[in-house]
Parts: C-alpha cells; structure tokens; sequence
C-alpha cells in the first residue's frame, strides 16, 4: 500500500482529525480527564521496563512523575502541574516525547493529543495507511467501483472497477492521488456529470472536515496548493458552504458516451481515523450493463492494474 502524499509532494498518511484547541466550556473536564490519564498510564510502568532502577520504598506501582519527567525531558513540575490538570499549554512535541515516556500505541496518543486539545504533530509519515484487508475486501467487491479515501478525498486504495470509472487518478503519480486535485488542477478528464453541483458538494465536505484540521500544514498547504491552481475551486472555497459525506446517486459518462447512474455508499473504515470505503451500485440492469462494458473497455488499458496483475505472478 503506498502512502499517500497530496500535491506539493510532501508524503501525508491519512490525517488524525484530532481538535486544536479546548473550547472554555470543556477544558477543565479535559484537564482534570488528562490528569487521570497520564496517572494510570504511568502506573502501568515497571521501572526496569523503563531502564530504570526501581530501588526501594516505592508506595504506588509503575513510574514516580520525576522519572516520566526525566524519560521526556521536560522538568519535573512542568511535568506535575500537567497531571495535576492545571492550565498550561503543552506542545505537539512536548506530548510526543510524554507519549513516548509512557509507551503509548497509536490510539492512547491521539486520545492524549484529543485531551490536551493540541493539533497533533504530523504522522510518521512511513507508517502505513490501511491494514491489508481493506484491500481484500476492495478486491471482493468487484465488480463494483469501491475505494477508501480520506477527509481529503486522498485516494487511499481502490479496486480494479474503481480504476476502470476514474482510470487518470489510479494511474497518477501517488503524490497527485487526490481526488480534488485531480478534478481542479489537471487536463484529465473528469467522468463526474452534474459538475456543478457535485464539485460544489465534494468542495463543501472538504470544508466540514477542515474544521478538524485547522493549523495543520499538510491541510493548509493542500488548500493553498489547490486554490492556486483552480480559480473554479477557489471559488467553491470561498463560498464558505459545509457538508458531510452522504450517500446518493451519481450520473457519470462512460467510455461509450452513455451516462452510468450509480449510487454511492460510504463507511468508515475502523483502524485509519477519518477513512471511509466509498462502494458504487449500478441503479438497475442498464447501469449494470453499462458499467460492465466501462469495465471490459478500461481495465485492460489501466497501467496501475497491469503492474499490480504482474507483482501477483
């Protein structure tokens, strides 16, 4: 599975959909909910897991604060005060190195960046976007187009009828696999019809999701980049319109020039935060039969789907 980079080449991992900051309201149940979380994570802790001595007279399990201190970094009353919920600011560098002190899997440190209300620092961005199955599920699904993207429209997986209704995209270079992108900021053609309202549509879902991600560099560059490249997007931005993801039927146009009418599923994908499996069924028998003639015309001439049919053998 490639990881997915947006359009200015920089490589960027489905995002995390952490909060930047607190409201007012919340923030004295996030702090005093913060304080009892690093308090049972580093009661956890054996002292020789931690390559420390434990020594004697030790009153309470795990590590005392001074050593997830001394393990971070960072002094030991910055360190207190934290778990003590008062209201100081920690950084996305400083809750890494804590979450690294106190041996914290992928959930445990998004649910302390969510408690701390910090945007979090970016991925590594050689961590792998989606567990193995989703491709086999993709694949299992054809011969219906199904694919995962994220909040972004980043195009994550796909199965080979997915290449065959959008055979520019899979074939693009993995830091141009973005749906957006692809639409606004390139010569492909684009097989959506409606383009008005369904460009207007994807542009406000991206809206709704940028919420979750304001200050982030990767959405901001991305937004920038995209803005830049298409006055059309620019346009649908500045309108300020909100959506969520829904599913409804969409009208493409297939290679022979007919339309296919296929509705749109979409569910969330357990295991990458924000991901969603988008699944295409043909309305009735003339969708289905359109749609495997797009099939039977595209898939052989997919370069991406030739190279992964090579890779198997």
């Amino acid at each position: 599975m490639d990881v997915v980079a947006h359009p200015t080449g920089r490589q960027a991992p489905a995002a995390t959909g952490l909060p930047v900051a607190a409201s007012p309201e919340d923030a004295p149940d996030r702090r005093r909910e913060l304080a009892s979380f690093l308090r049972s994570r580093r009661e956890r802790i054996a002292p020789e897991d931690a390559g420390l001595i434990a020594g004697r007279r030790r009153r309470t399990p795990g590590l005392r604060r001074e050593e997830v201190a001394q393990l971070a970094s960072v002094g030991v009353t910055w360190y207190t005060w934290l778990e003590q919920g008062r209201p100081i600011h920690a950084s996305p560098d400083v809750l890494e190195a804590i979450g690294r002190a106190l041996r914290l899997d992928l959930p445990e440190r998004d649910h302390l960046f969510r408690l701390a209300g910090v945007a979090p620092a970016e991925p590594d961005p050689a961590a792998p976007c989606l567990e193995a199955e989703v491709q086999v599920v993709l694949d299992q699904l054809h011969p219906l187009p199904a694919s995962v993207l994220n909040a972004r429209y980043d195009v994550l997986a796909w199965n080979q009828a997915y290449a065959a209704l959008f055979p520019s995209l899979v074939d693009a270079e993995p830091a141009d696999r973005n749906l957006l992108w692809q639409i606004f900021a390139t010569d492909a053609e684009c097989p959506v019809l409606d383009r008005e309202k369904e460009l207007a549509r994807m542009v406000a879902t991206l809206r709704g999701a940028y919420s979750r991600h304001v200050g982030e560099p990767r959405w901001t560059d991305f937004i920038r980049d995209v803005s830049a490249a298409s006055p059309e997007f620019a346009a649908y931005w500045a309108t300020h319109d909100v959506a969520e993801p829904a599913n409804r039927m969409k009208r493409f146009r297939g290679i022979a020039g007919d339309v296919i009418e296929l509705f749109v599923t979409g569910f969330a994908v357990t295991g990458t935060p924000e991901a969603r499996m988008v699944v295409y069924t043909p309305v009735d028998d003339v969708a289905t039969a359109r749609l495997r003639r797009q099939q039977a015309a595209m898939i052989p001439l997919s370069p991406s789907i030739r190279a992964s049919r090579a890779a198997a053998r």
